[in-house]
């Protein structure tokens, strides 16, 4: 199934699961039939008004088009704000909607490329002003169609627009404008990289799991020893609270912040001067902790985060009572202020979610709503909580950026790789802060395809495109800074979502969804902007259904792709459908290449067929054992064949991890990433995609070829990292885009 992946008209693939969040799967209707025996088509009038708000009518699953029925249009306008119930509603609303558009003078916000001049259509009497973001004006000469110069500045800035009509009054519109790189820079050189669970790499020092101490050592001895370039991680963000707690990275409660749980005690700074009987009781808490690290070493345990965290936090508490010193108080005061009200309003929902539980739908009514005077007098009430949970985002703050400093000084051209979620837990911090802009009642999935009937839905809230555009897609933009500001490289989790995003009315299965369009100049722009100013490269993972055009646009922007290798067909070739292996010359330049992903089997298990069994014995399969497991077979003879082909591979050979990264080694790919528990043979993966307690998803230590958890410090004392560092390009020299100047 997975060989389809890449295919140009391919319809979504497991993977497609955004990254591994866990799909909400519904009985739906088969490949290609209507959504629903009982949804009719839309009417045209209403089909013209989904059209204006950009709501897709149909999709094309692979095998043609199918229509979206009539109650999910309603409900998809229904969540973006637009009333159309019943027939004559819709004729209103779309009245409404072309007045107010015949009404503006300006656009809802304005995207700019440097170096390009914009086409700018306003009357010809209108007065133009651009305020600039470091305080000065462009006065911009008159004319009936007016074009924004080509070197305006980078930057976000608002466009200003007064018009005087004889015997009318004067009108006056003004209208954010944001200027973008017209493309982000590369990273230098060709390197290579560990793809890495944190989690999951515990050292002799951790608590129970991996830590940002834990990843300092990891990208130090893997840069200084192996000449690794890059080390790209699993989301950081902040987790729903609760228990037990939701393991999987990609469904967090807050995308804009990290969670304490990943913080290292004895890294703040604070430890070092606790007074003696919080000092004893640190010690304790240690001890407590070795215990946890020992279970998952020792006894084959699974990582327990809720364990870990109690003992954690408890010790986080006593280093918050230590007095800090002037300077770094004021440099917390600095990063306070720096972070602004985005921090305060995550730090009272932590603080509330922990009176209340973490579901801000089910808090007393007047808590449900940021800026209201109930919540003012519950931060007043719960100022040292608040207070508490300020301080672990700064703490978070600085061990992130610690552990980015010390990649870049151990040699690593590019360093982190941060990966940032397509979404965030509906009933989390994030969405309880940006209702305003997040679609109510909507999930985001993927729609019914040859290889589910059934589509899939994440459960997670969308950003709402109308109301993303009136703020100048400011959240969006400040998520992305708080995602580049440690980070090399960011890796935007499902790309293909900045151009379109499947929706799923809240109750309907996922075959009831449709796609809702973005606009993809400004996503793209803002986000070059962002990474430009943090001097970061941009990954996009761009696995699954993928529109025509949206790779080249992707690649245009200087933006890289994302290659796993056994999805790389040759399409246009003899072997079928299915496709022979891509030439390792045909390989595009502008990505980063990978055997496998957090979501697909370790490249130990797909050798020895071992997922198709784990898969089987799950009652995961859709097709008799053997059906798969000829499949399975088929696709490592065709890699073989090629490897031995292109001279990877003596005749004979078994198919080895070490021919395959010698395959990727022959791409030009700009980064190619090893899967880090390849370095040890470790057969697990780490997420099973369409299992929830059936496998541990999440909570494995990276673990030998026999399922022997090993620490960091077993890892690079281990042969295989060095052998397979041995195959891989050599690391550019050291150095990053420099950030640019001007104001944030």
């Amino acid at each position: 199934m997975a060989a389809y992946l890449n295919r140009p008209d391919a319809a979504t693939s497991p993977t497609d699961a955004s990254s591994g969040v866990e799909p909400t799967t519904a009985p739906g209707t088969a490949l290609g039939a209507p959504p629903a025996e009982d949804a009719p088509p839309a009417p045209a009038p209403l089909a013209a008004l989904a059209h204006a708000h950009g709501v897709d009518t149909s999709y094309d699953p692979g095998a043609g088009p199918v229509p979206v029925s009539a109650h999910t249009l309603v409900a998809v306008l229904g969540a973006l704000g637009v009333d159309a119930s019943t027939p004559q509603a819709v004729e209103r609303a779309l009245a409404e909607h072309r007045a107010r558009a015949a009404a503006r003078l300006l656009p809802l916000c304005l995207v700019a490329r440097a170096g390009r001049r914009t086409a700018l259509d306003v009357p010809a009497e209108a007065r133009l002003t651009i305020a600039l973001e470091d305080g000065t004006d462009w006065q911009l000469p008159p004319g009936r169609s007016h074009w924004l110069p080509a070197d305006l500045p980078l930057g976000r800035h608002t466009l200003h627009l007064r018009l005087a009509e004889p015997g009318q009054d004067e009108r006056a519109e003004s209208a954010p404008l944001i200027v973008a790189p017209d493309r982000l820079t590369a990273p230098a050189g060709r390197g290579w990289g560990f793809l890495a669970q944190l989690y999951s790499v515990l050292s002799e020092r951790s608590w129970g799991m991996g830590d940002l101490a834990d990843l300092a050592e990891l990208a130090q001895w893997s840069a200084g020893a192996l000449g690794a370039g890059f080390l790209q991680l699993n989301p950081l963000h902040a987790a729903l609270p609760g228990t037990p707690s939701d393991p999987s990275p990609y469904r967090p409660s807050s995308r804009r912040f990290a969670d304490p749980v990943h913080l290292r005690v004895e890294a703040v700074p604070e430890y070092a001067y606790a007074a003696p009987e919080a000092r004893e009781r640190l010690h304790t808490l240690a001890r407590q902790a070795e215990r946890l690290r020992q279970e998952v070493l020792q006894h084959d345990g699974l990582i327990d985060r809720d364990a870990v965290w109690s003992l954690k936090r408890e010790a986080l508490h006593l280093l918050h009572a230590v007095p800090r010193g002037p300077g770094r108080t004021e440099a917390y005061r600095a990063y306070v202020r720096r972070e602004g009200d985005w921090l305060e309003q995550y730090a009272t929902w932590c603080a509330l979610a922990e009176q209340h539980g973490g579901d801000w739908h089910q808090w007393p009514k007047g808590l449900r709503r940021p800026g209201t005077p109930q919540v003012a007098a519950a931060r007043a009430e719960l100022a040292d909580a608040v207070e508490f949970h300020r301080w672990l985002a700064w703490q978070l703050d600085e061990q992130l950026g610690a552990a980015q400093r010390a990649a870049e000084q151990a040699g690593m051209a590019v360093g982190l790789i941060h990966d940032l979620a397509v979404g965030a837990h509906p009933d989390g911090a994030d969405a309880w802060v940006h209702q305003d802009v997040l679609a109510a009642g909507i999930s985001v999935g993927a729609p019914p395809d040859a290889f589910n009937a059934h589509g899939q839905d994440w459960g997670l809230p969308p950003w709402r495109p109308d109301a993303l555009a009136a703020t100048g897609y400011a959240p969006y933009a400040e998520l992305l800074r708080s995602a580049a500001r440690h980070a090399g490289a960011i890796r935007i989790d499902h790309v293909m979502g900045l151009f379109r995003l499947w929706w799923v009315p809240e109750g309907r299965p996922p075959t009831e969804g449709t796609y809702v369009r973005y606009d993809a100049e400004a996503m793209l722009g803002v986000l070059a902007l962002e990474a430009h100013r943090a001097g970061t490269a941009v990954i996009g993972e761009d696995l699954g259904t993928v529109e025509p055009g949206v790779r080249e646009e992707l690649a245009a922007r200087g933006i890289l792709g994302t290659s796993v290798l056994w999805f790389e067909r040759d399409w246009a070739g003899d072997a079928g459908d299915k496709g022979s292996p891509l030439p390792p010359e045909r390989w595009r330049a502008a990505c980063l290449a990978t055997l496998t992903t957090h979501d697909l089997p370790s490249t130990a298990a797909r050798l020895s067929g071992e997922h198709v069994e784990l898969r089987h014995q799950l009652g995961l399969l859709a097709r008799p054992l053997a059906d798969e497991q000829a499949e399975a077979a088929a696709e490592l003879a065709d890699w073989r064949a090629e490897l031995t082909r292109i001279g990877l591979l003596a005749p004979g050979a078994p198919l080895d991890p070490a021919a395959l990264y010698r395959f990727l080694e022959a791409t030009p790919a700009k980064l190619v990433g090893v899967w880090l528990p390849d370095t040890v043979g470790d057969p697990r993966p780490q997420n099973l995609p369409g299992t929830w307690d059936q496998y541990p998803n999440w909570r494995l230590p990276v673990a030998d070829a026999a399922g022997t958890p090993v620490t960091l410090e077993q890892l690079a004392a281990a042969p295989g990292a060095l052998a397979l560092a041995a195959l891989l390009p050599s690391p550019p020299a050291p150095g990053r885009p420099t950030p640019a100047s001007g104001p944030r």
